[in-house]
């Protein structure tokens, strides 16, 4: 299969062209490498060092004995996006190459008008130039579970079946977002959604929990194709960040009670699963909509994962929650169905605590790239506007056997 990966310089981008090339695709992609500018500009830098794309691209070719077929530029410039189709022809197109933060879309106006331009007219632009060059293409756009907001009620994946002043029907399920990063995919949702219906296109919307992880194969040996791991407040997923201020001897910093809970998968998941779904397209004019997550955590039990598994590994680690940055409900009913990517065949691939073993002898090996960005951890970027770095709110927490 042909596949053309929108935003390939990225976290799950270049990990995807890995995992694929491997499994027997032929692989191209397009990026600006603005997610290398955008973690520079907050302070930030990949923990794991990320060679230049042309270092990248001889190793690919070493490594799987084939190129990955890349073109430099701007997804929001619809000409670029119409050429660089026609000329790779691809079977399906996977759309990662958005802002991927709510705290840098909340910095300030530039911040949230870049995010919402960015990802909204690129995703415009390829749905346009994937009428107009290759109609029968799979459109793999990568949503995000923050799309639902926490409703207190199940959520399912994408439509509902409702019944209001005695009719039924099948609808959206609202959408209650809580950034303007997230009302970006929103609106992502709404166009694709349109797009299938007025041109018959096909589209999967992956609706997807948190990421986290090193590793995006239990094959991957070569240090030149490692994908790119985040640890400041706008770029850093939370388990990310956990486990790197675990080896760094910094306290871990949930956000207000913890209560927080959200769907997370590691990185290998999150390969496993859209492999799952490029290899089973949906019927032309079909928008179908997968959540995709392994489980459900809070926040707070995180944080003590975290402490328990780096205890394991002799890292002393305190948990001293921090003030909520954000405007969100800390305690809330989260119940999330997910299991359209089950019924492909989707099957975790590790448990919780081996996989942060993995990550936390990684990050060990890598400490003194880490060292330095201690003073990204803690977040100043606030949900009202203010600019001001979070205080710790209690006592440590004592490190757990359990």
């Amino acid at each position: 299969m042909n596949v053309f990966i929108a935003g390939i310089d990225g976290y799950l981008g270049w990990s995807l062209a890995n995992y694929l090339v491997s499994r027997g695709h032929r692989i191209g992609g397009a990026d600006k490498f603005l997610r290398r500018a955008w973690v520079a500009e907050v302070g930030g830098d990949s923990v794991t060092p990320i060679r230049s794309m042309a270092d990248r691209r001889a190793a690919f070719r070493e490594v799987h004995g084939q190129d990955v077929e890349f073109l430099e530029g701007d997804l929001c410039d619809y000409a670029f996006v119409e050429r660089v189709l026609r000329e790779f022809a691809p079977d399906a197109i996977v759309h990662l190459g958005e802002v991927p933060s709510a705290p840098y879309s909340m910095i300030d106006v530039d911040h949230a008008v870049f995010t919402q331009t960015n990802n909204v007219v690129s995703t415009l632009n390829l749905l346009f130039a994937i009428r107009a060059v290759c109609p029968d293409a799979h459109l793999v756009k990568l949503g995000t579970m923050g799309e639902y907001g926490t409703p207190n009620i199940p959520i399912p994946e994408g439509f509902f079946e409702i019944e209001y002043r005695g009719r039924r029907d099948t609808l959206p399920f609202p959408r209650q977002a809580g950034s303007w990063y997230h009302w970006s995919k929103v609106h992502d949702s709404s166009n694709v959604m349109f797009a299938c219906r007025l041109w018959g296109l096909r589209a999967t919307d992956i609706m997807q929990g948190v990421v986290f992880g090193t590793r995006f194969d239990d094959r991957q040996t070569d240090e030149r194709l490692v994908t790119r791991f985040d640890v400041d407040q706008c770029f850093g997923t939370v388990i990310n960040r956990f486990c790197a201020q675990a080896v760094v001897g910094h306290p871990l910093t949930p956000f207000g009670t913890g209560g927080q809970q959200r769907g997370f998968l590691p990185l290998q998941d999150s390969m496993a699963c859209l492999t799952l779904v490029l290899g089973a397209p949906p019927e032309r004019g079909e928008y179908r909509v997968f959540n995709q997550f392994a489980e459900v955590y809070s926040v707070a039990d995180l944080a003590l994962r975290v402490q328990r598994v780096a205890a394991s590994i002799q890292l002393d680690v305190e948990v001293r929650p921090v003030a909520n940055p954000r405007a969100e409900r800390e305690q809330h009913y989260y119940r999330p169905d997910h299991q359209h990517l089950f019924d492909l065949g989707y099957r975790p691939t590790a448990d919780l605590d081996h996989t942060l073993r993995v990550m936390l002898q990684d990050l060990q090996r890598l400490r003194p790239r880490l060292e330095p960005l201690r003073h990204a951890f803690m977040p100043d970027i606030r949900w009202d506007g203010t600019r001001r770095r979070s205080a710790f709110l209690a006592e440590p927490t004592p490190a757990s056997n359990a």
